[in-house]
């Protein structure tokens, strides 16, 4: 359930009289105004969820040197971005954010130079986009893929490239288009990348990724095999993380059973894959990316 709407109208007075694009003069922020808009964040009420994502999508398109000029920060945008995420968390109020305008202010957040802020936009698309053919149609059309792309593969925050890459599962699952653009766009490379991370999140969402993509097309272990998939898999099976191990063992699996070769192993180094107890890989099973 979306949180109870807050008290935002100072800052939407702000938005309405500076969408002309005309810059405000900077004022210092009084303790008084800060306590206000503190409180006002706090404020709980009964609203009209469509009505706060439309306040919330006037504050998306201000400017960021207007926010910065009223004393807005990062935070502040971060606890809106929140509220935000759990109406959309409804299917059709994700549906009604492009229609009233929030879908591409909310895609340019992902270019934010702030990285809590871009980490937060791509949650939010990932709720927008998940199990949602028309939002991730909606995302597709306009070119969401592209900046979380680039978060993905180059953000130097793991916790951005991360969040991003959580995104970009929700949007390709059962996307066609979406896994053909992947694909054209490199993307294995960046899931390589991730594997040879360091951070464990980050491995366990590109482990559940490339199992759900040669699951869905066989065709596609070839790629990975010419890329080393098998054997950063083959590592990463004995992981103390037990979700990064099963995942890894689950790839491991789909691999195995690519027939798309003439039947050429595509599994490196068979005895140190032999030492992963027999039980992990017989309770391996396929799970949808997490």
């Amino acid at each position: 359930m979306a949180r109870d709407g807050v008290k935002w109208d100072g800052l939407l007075k702000w938005s309405l009289s500076h969408m002309d694009g005309t810059k405000p003069s900077p004022r210092n922020i009084s303790e008084e105004d800060r306590k206000w808009f503190t409180e006002a964040m706090q404020a709980q009420q009964s609203v009209d969820p469509v009505k706060r994502m439309k306040d919330i999508t006037l504050v998306m398109r201000t400017p960021q040197d207007v926010l910065e000029s009223q004393g807005i920060t990062p935070s502040d945008i971060g606890d809106m971005l929140d509220e935000l995420q759990e109406h959309v968390e409804s299917i059709d109020m994700a549906n009604d954010l492009h229609p009233i305008g929030g879908l591409v202010p909310l895609l340019g957040y992902l270019k934010n130079p702030n990285a809590g802020i871009r980490a937060k936009a791509a949650d939010v698309v990932s709720t927008i986009v998940q199990n949602n053919p028309r939002s991730q149609q909606q995302v597709m059309e306009a070119s969401g893929l592209d900046p979380l792309l680039s978060n993905f593969t180059s953000d130097p925050d793991v916790n951005v490239r991360t969040k991003a890459l959580g995104a970009i599962s929700s949007l390709i699952q059962n996307n066609k288009s979406g896994t053909a653009a992947f694909r054209l766009a490199n993307g294995y490379i960046g899931l390589r990348d991730a594997l040879g991370s360091e951070n464990i999140r980050f491995q366990r969402k590109a482990l559940n990724l490339i199992q759900y993509l040669l699951h869905e097309n066989i065709a596609d272990c070839s790629i990975v095999t010419e890329l080393g998939f098998p054997r950063l898999m083959t590592h990463l099976a004995s992981s103390d993380d037990p979700d990064v191990s099963e995942a890894a063992l689950g790839g491991l699996l789909e691999l195995a059973q690519d027939r798309t070769s003439g039947g050429s192993p595509t599994l490196p180094e068979e005895d140190k894959l032999k030492q992963v107890p027999n039980d992990q890989i017989n309770g391996t099973s396929y799970m949808p990316p997490r």
